[in-house]
């Protein structure tokens, strides 16, 4: 059954396209038809696979490595932002469809990572646990708090647990009181399993330099899905300057793309970028401004959102519709592509043409779409496989492990499925 259905969203978008992938005119049905079929491939395909072979049922966690093969390392140590990731995935899956399994698989990872992975005694999440659940690397990144925040406002967005909102309001007060950053705004990212802060060589997320784009972008997305259950003063004038060094800082606005590394004080170490990031950071900073009420940033962020799309179109995305991973001054620096970005690419030129109507931008997201179908999609034993090379070669890494996660994936059938529903009201 998995197979027909993958295939059918082939054939489907492949008509929408038309035979040579020459855009063709899109009605109603045909977003109402995409829109079904994004959801499906969330509901048939990839939260079933989590179901199936995440819960470790002798500790009452997760596996932290389930491998290609599908089998599961009993012995693999666990990252509580994996769990974060899967509690994130879980309750928005409930919110929207309501279904038992998914309400207590959120359950089951808002417990692991209070219970596993909180530090009782100096606060916030440690990086790793080993297997039987003792801290492994009890290091605190600030890229893993606000995820921690993410998951944990989105279970209380679905549960209204009170336990889950205390929890991320005392993440977001850690994340602030250590991590951020009172001469030169923005925020650190390393810090000891008592709060000191450490030199970024110490990072597993970026050892390159003191800040980044990826953190900040994680940090505002957090923020954003705090503000939406927690509307305090304190959050929002953090939220909204947060939202200004995106825009002045990381956001360059002469090449549309967001720079990878800075020093402290905001001098770029690097000039590669990701277009991942930058195609995520697209429609975020337009989430972001949206949650935040705030009119003027909102105009911003939905010029910035289209001249990034722009650019990332013109320039990371290869004919057939795959989103390569990195590039630089003078083009493409890596043509692998990884599951994320075209989860995330889907969602990024979707909402540019909400934006500005610019059809584009929606032939972008039907054929990047068709290009996860084709290459992503494991009809086989479900899932998404990891990477495609540049010829075509499907990865065979692991399915599960402290990065591979259903975040990025599940969330973009969602936005999706959300975003072209409105649009086909809208057509009709």
């Amino acid at each position: 059954m998995k197979s027909i259905i993958c295939l059918s969203v082939f054939v489907s978008l492949a008509s929408v396209l038309g035979a040579t992938g020459t855009p063709t005119p899109v009605g109603p049905q045909a977003l109402a038809d995409f829109s079904a079929r994004a959801e499906q491939e969330l509901r048939a395909n990839i939260l079933p696979f989590w179901l199936k072979y995440a819960p470790n049922p002798k500790t009452g966690g997760f596996f932290g490595t389930v491998k290609d093969d599908l089998t599961q390392v009993e012995s693999a140590p666990r990252g509580s932002l994996l769990t974060s990731r899967i509690l994130w995935t879980f309750s928005a899956a409930y919110r929207r469809y309501q279904d038992p399994a998914y309400l207590g698989m959120a359950r089951r990872a808002c417990d692991d990572l209070l219970t596993r992975f909180w530090d009782e005694q100096n606060g916030g999440l440690y990086w790793t646990v080993a297997a039987d659940g003792k801290p492994l690397d009890t290091g605190k990144q600030i890229y893993d708090q606000v995820f921690g925040i993410y998951a944990l406002s989105e279970y209380y967005r679905t549960t209204s647990d009170s336990a889950a909102l205390e929890r991320a309001i005392a993440l977001y007060h850690l994340v602030e009181k250590y991590g951020h950053d009172p001469v030169n705004g923005g925020y650190y990212e390393v810090f000891s399993r008592d709060w000191h802060r450490e030199p970024p060589s110490k990072s597993p997320v970026n050892p390159l330099a003191a800040k980044s784009q990826n953190t900040h972008l994680h940090v505002m997305e957090a923020f954003t899905n705090l503000l939406r259950v927690w509307p305090d003063a304190g959050l929002k004038a953090s939220h909204r300057a947060l939202l200004e060094l995106m825009l002045t800082r990381i956001y360059d606005a002469k090449t549309h793309h967001l720079r990878l590394f800075m020093t402290d004080d905001w001098k770029p170490r690097s000039d590669r970028f990701s277009y991942g990031h930058d195609i995520e950071a697209a429609w975020l900073l337009t989430e972001a401004a949206r949650v935040l009420g705030d009119s003027d940033l909102i105009a911003r962020t939905r010029q910035v959102a289209v001249d990034i799309a722009g650019t990332i179109l013109k320039e990371g995305v290869d004919a057939e519709g795959g989103v390569c991973n990195e590039g630089g001054p003078t083009g493409v620096s890596d043509s692998t592509r990884d599951w994320w970005p075209q989860a995330e690419a889907a969602v990024g030129f979707l909402n540019a043409y909400q934006i500005s109507s610019d059809k584009r931008f929606l032939d972008a997201s039907m054929r990047i779409w068709a290009f996860i179908v084709k290459y992503f999609v494991d009809r086989d034993r479900g899932e998404w496989f990891e990477s495609v090379s540049a010829a075509g070669e499907s990865s065979h890494t692991p399915k599960i492990s402290l990065w591979k996660c259903p975040y990025h994936n599940s969330r973009s059938c969602l936005e999706v499925g959300e975003r072209l529903t409105e649009l086909g009201a809208r057509a009709k």
